[in-house]
């Protein structure tokens, strides 16, 4: 019997090559979006309505794959969407927004199927977060901020489940090609606004690195990996080596010259 994954964010990006890729290894591929009509002719696997940030949709969600499939053996929380812009001038609903999308509604898919995995005695499940996790970014502080609060929750619950055949597991990727700045908020900048000149040089940068970022392919080669993997670690970053460096550079480095550093290449 072919494993059972849900996938979401699966319309494009990484979500819709794991999706591909999973889909063509034998496995029964759930994948969601916001809009499945538009996408369930064009790709082979299955495409289920969700909202990332609604609680009716997800357990809607989560029961049409028990419905048809009769199991879900493995979760990939994937969706999430991006923000940038300086602390000061984003707005606090914007905020908000972005943590119910790219945290809240992670935590509720992953105490929709927890029940039901338990009761099976095992399952996986697989987070999408980010090396930018590691640090809080100029002008991605609200991004680096949502994606370490799902870390951290995952942490805890990994440790919390486990007794019940439960693996868990945050895979944190660097910058990769991607649609992201189209679905991403931008925080409503004036020319008179004391952070427009480095707020127009980091988005530029921003932009760039993920134009210029890693194959997702390579991501999903590592997630169809940690499927067979038993003993998974916490984490798993994928990036170049610079972006994985980061955080090492960060813990080993004092505050003041790490922080210097970081300013340093973001020009402020």
């Amino acid at each position: 019997m072919s494993k059972v994954v849900l996938i979401t964010g699966a319309s494009s990006g990484l979500g819709l090559t794991t999706a591909l890729h999973l889909h063509e290894k034998g496995y029964t591929v759930y994948g969601t979006s916001r809009n499945p009509k538009i996408y369930d002719k064009q790709y082979p696997f299955n495409f289920l309505s969700l909202e990332n940030a609604d609680s009716i949709s997800i357990q809607n969600c989560v029961k049409t794959v028990l419905d048809q499939s009769g199991r879900l053996d493995i979760l990939i929380n994937n969706a999430g969407v991006g923000i940038i812009g300086p602390m000061e001038e984003i707005e606090l609903s914007a905020v908000r927004q972005h943590f119910e999308v790219n945290c809240f509604g992670p935590l509720q898919l992953m105490q929709a199927v927890l029940p039901h995995m338990r009761l099976q005695g095992e399952g996986l499940i697989i987070n999408i977060t980010s090396i930018a996790a590691d640090i809080g970014l100029p002008f991605r502080g609200t991004y680096s901020a949502a994606k370490g609060a799902l870390e951290r929750m995952s942490e805890a619950l990994r440790m919390e489940t486990k007794a019940h055949g439960i693996r868990i597991c945050n895979v944190a990727p660097g910058d990769f090609i991607s649609n992201i700045a189209e679905r991403r908020h931008y925080a409503s900048l004036g020319k008179d606004s004391p952070y427009y000149t480095t707020y127009q040089f980091s988005l530029n940068q921003i932009n760039d690195h993920v134009d210029n970022g890693i194959d997702p392919r390579e991501i999903t080669e590592i997630i169809e990996s940690l499927i067979n993997t038993t003993k998974l670690k916490v984490r798993y970053k994928v990036g170049t080596p610079l972006q994985k460096l980061s955080g090492i550079l960060k813990s080993l480095l004092p505050s003041r010259i790490f922080e210097k550093l970081l300013m340093n290449h973001y020009k402020l």
